[in-house]
Formats: structure tokens, C-alpha cells, sequence
């Protein structure tokens, strides 16, 4: 294991912050996980994170900590490591790179969590070797990350990836963001939820089957406002027709938006992770198979379509590797 150059990453979401020590070769030494302190604000954030820092230094290796990095999010202004916006986290400009190295006395490298997760995936997990992919995470919503000639697309104003705001229906429901027809809003986990509520609301009958796998989850009873996308998977896998539905329909929309974003960008790699492909991991293929039928032949003739690697740690992995290659330039 290759311990020198150790750094740490920060994954931080509106409800949790996990914090992992990483050596170069992107081996976690050791993992915590704390409940965000949303309530007393960026401040108190910053405490929490501090205080996990220390707590990891003790896990290194005996080298000094080379740097802190810190995937949120949110909207990041790349200059200036100012947080433009994070919903989850009700910040706004917030100067948190700033505030976070001034107390830590360390270097901090801050980018949206999702690019944190496809640095992960591209040098340490499924993207190794590649210098071109995409890595498209479906979880709750939908976001990802472009490689292209070997470097990480971030756009004229730092937020390349919005994946999931890839237009596919033009008349389609409205997403979070405000617009219509959104990826996300008709294959992230919420949109599935979504769209499992309103059809056991017009028949109960035939959502039995999603009800029963949500009081499952739930230990309890259910009513359609406990159905999530993991309820759906989960009947759809049992076999429940109209859990089957919802999964082709969002099957569908991902082939759709997956062949426009081969098309666009010609990667070698397309690389699918997040919680609704780890609950339905037959989506990889049946995305690999929509997407060679869809695509331009040209974009998809060599085209590998795989399941991301690293799972619930590519967060943690990218951030540490983000901050020793702001650190060293060397990843």
C-alpha cells in the first residue's frame, strides 16, 4: 500500500459529512461519518470538519497531512472556492475553501461533490486508465462528470456535469430545477418516487405490490408517501408489473439521455453509479444495449458501458485525490 502523500476527503451533504485519510493509490486508512451540523451554519460546519481532520491524522501514516479536500453539494466558484449555492446546506456565497484553510492551516481544495465522485471513479476506481468518459450518478438526483483528453471538463463558470438537467422530453414533467423534461426528472430516485405515488393514488390495487415492499423497508405499514425508489426496485424485482413499468420507463429516459451524451462527447468509458443503478444493476447492460442501438455508430462503436467501482467511497477518494493533485500535481 502506498501510504506516502496522504490527504484527506471530505464528501458534504445536507444530512451527513463523512471524512476518510487516503494514501496515493486511493486505499482509505480510515472512515468516519458525523451528521451535518446544517442548523448552526457554515461555521459550524466548518468546526465539525475540523474536528474530523483530527481525528483522521492519527490514522496516517507518519508523513505529514499534505492537504484537505472537500467535495460539496452545491454550485463552486473555481477561483475562489466560494460555495455560490447548496441547497441542501441553505448556503449562499459562502467563502467556505477560505474559512476552512484558515482554521485547518492546510491547503483545501473544494469542488461539487459529484466531480469529487468522478475523480474517484477515473483514478482509482472504473475510469483507471482512461482519458476519456463519463461518469453519470443516478442516485436521488442525477449528476456526473466529464473526463475529456485526459482532463476534467468544468466549463466557463465551473459547473460542467449538471447531467442531469440534459433535456430528453420536451413536454415531460417539471424537474427541481424548474424546467421541463429534465433526466432527473424522469429517472432520478425522487422522480421515481414521484411517479410510484401518483400511479398507486389512480390505482391502489395495482400498487399493492410497491406498498408492500415500502412497509418492508419501513418495518411498518405504508401509505404512498413512504414509497421511494428502493421500494420500487425492490417490487420490481419481485416481479410486480407496475414496478417493472416505472423501471422501463425510467430505463428509457437514461438510454435516451445516455446515447445524447455519447453523442456529444465520443468517451471511451461510460461509467454508471449511484443508488438507483446499485438497487437495479441490470441497468447498466440495459442502458449498454439502448445506447448502442440509439447512439451515433461512430460515438458508440467502441464504447464500454460499466458499472462504477467505488461506490459510496468515490466521494471521499476523488476529494483526497483532488487535494494532492492540487497539492503536488500529481493525483
Amino acid at each position: 500500500m502506498n501510504q506516502k502523500n496522504w490527504t484527506i476527503g471530505v464528501d458534504l451533504g445536507g444530512t451527513k459529512v463523512e471524512a476518510a485519510a487516503v494514501d496515493a493509490s486511493g486505499s482509505i486508512l480510515k472512515k468516519i461519518r458525523r451528521p451535518t451540523a446544517v442548523a448552526g451554519g457554515p461555521e459550524a460546519v466548518a468546526r465539525e470538519i475540523v474536528e474530523m481532520v483530527s481525528d483522521l491524522q492519527g490514522a496516517g501514516p507518519g508523513q505529514a497531512l499534505r492537504g484537505v479536500g472537500v467535495g460539496v453539494a452545491g454550485q463552486i466558484e473555481a477561483t475562489t472556492g466560494v460555495v455560490r449555492f447548496a441547497p441542501n446546506l441553505k448556503w449562499r456565497d459562502v467563502p467556505f475553501r477560505e474559512q476552512l484553510g484558515q482554521i485547518l492551516k492546510l491547503p483545501v481544495a473544494l469542488t461539487n461533490d459529484v466531480r469529487a465522485a468522478t475523480w474517484g471513479e477515473w483514478l482509482h476506481g472504473a475510469g483507471q486508465g482512461c482519458d476519456d468518459l463519463i461518469c453519470l450518478f443516478v442516485g436521488t438526483g442525477i449528476g456526473g462528470g466529464v473526463v475529456s483528453g485526459g482532463r476534467m471538463l468544468s466549463g466557463c463558470s465551473n459547473t460542467a456535469g449538471e447531467l442531469g438537467h440534459t433535456t430528453v422530453a420536451l413536454d415531460g414533467p417539471v424537474c427541481t430545477c424548474g424546467r421541463r423534461g429534465c433526466l432527473e426528472a424522469l429517472a432520478g430516485g425522487w422522480a421515481i418516487a414521484r411517479q410510484a405515488r401518483n400511479a398507486i393514488q389512480a390505482d391502489p390495487a395495482g400498487g399493492r405490490g410497491i406498498l408492500q415492499a415500502a412497509a418492508e423497508l419501513k418495518q411498518r405499514s405504508a401509505t404512498p408517501e413512504d414509497v421511494t425508489a428502493q421500494a420500487v426496485a425492490r417490487a420490481a424485482q419481485s416481479g410486480d408489473p407496475l414496478a417493472g413499468r416505472l423501471v422501463e420507463e425510467a430505463a428509457r429516459a437514461l438510454v435516451a439521455g445516455c446515447a445524447s451524451l455519447v453523442n456529444a462527447f465520443n468517451p471511451c468509458r461510460l461509467i454508471l453509479g449511484g443508488g438507483v443503478i446499485e438497487g437495479l444493476p441490470e441497468l447498466v447492460e440495459r442502458i449498454a444495449r439502448g445506447v448502442a442501438q440509439e447512439g451515433l455508430q461512430a460515438a458508440t462503436e467502441s464504447l464500454q458501458v460499466l458499472p462504477a467501482r467505488l461506490h459510496g467511497e468515490a466521494g471521499v477518494i476523488g476529494a483526497a485525490a483532488l487535494a494532492r493533485l492540487t497539492v503536488s500535481g500529481e493525483p
